[in-house]
């Protein structure tokens, strides 16, 4: 590294400048789905399980529950999924699939395989990237 302090030598440069490219090479794969990234990254969690509760799925997410909760009313309002309170504690809100939130799992299946077209790269490669990724996606307690 011919200087440690060049901004392209920055790894996080280059993980915030391809997270916002992320985002856009997202955006036309989804909207004929109807979705937002975040809402596509929402219901990818909930077609692994659901119910779930809003806080343990913005813990899944990594949000916090006041980002999370704007998404969840849209995806309500689109009738992709469904909110209710737990009889046994009214504090606990339940996020569950609907039919149309379950039958929208089919068309998403397109999803991955458009995205690795756009940027030209194979599921090896993907994976290789994702796992590569990992130290730096697990959450850091700040006081370390």
């Amino acid at each position: 590294m011919d200087d440690p302090l060049r901004l392209e030598n920055q790894v996080c440069f280059a993980l915030v400048t391809a997270a916002r490219n992320v985002v856009s090479i997202y955006r036309p794969v989804l909207e004929p789905l109807g979705l937002t990234h975040p809402q596509y990254l929402v219901m990818l969690a909930l077609w692994e399980r659901a119910p779930r509760s809003l806080s343990a799925l913005a813990g899944e997410l990594a949000m916090e529950p006041a980002t999370l909760s704007p998404l969840v009313k849209r995806l309500e309002a689109q009738g992709r999924v469904r909110r209710t309170r737990r009889a046994d504690d009214e504090r606990v809100l339940d996020i569950d699939l609907t039919e149309d939130g379950r039958a929208l799992r089919e068309h998403a299946l397109a999803v991955p395989a458009q995205i690795m077209k756009r940027v030209g790269i194979d599921e090896s490669a993907l994976v290789a990237l994702r796992d590569g990724l990992a130290p730096f996606a697990r959450r850091f307690d700040p006081a370390s």
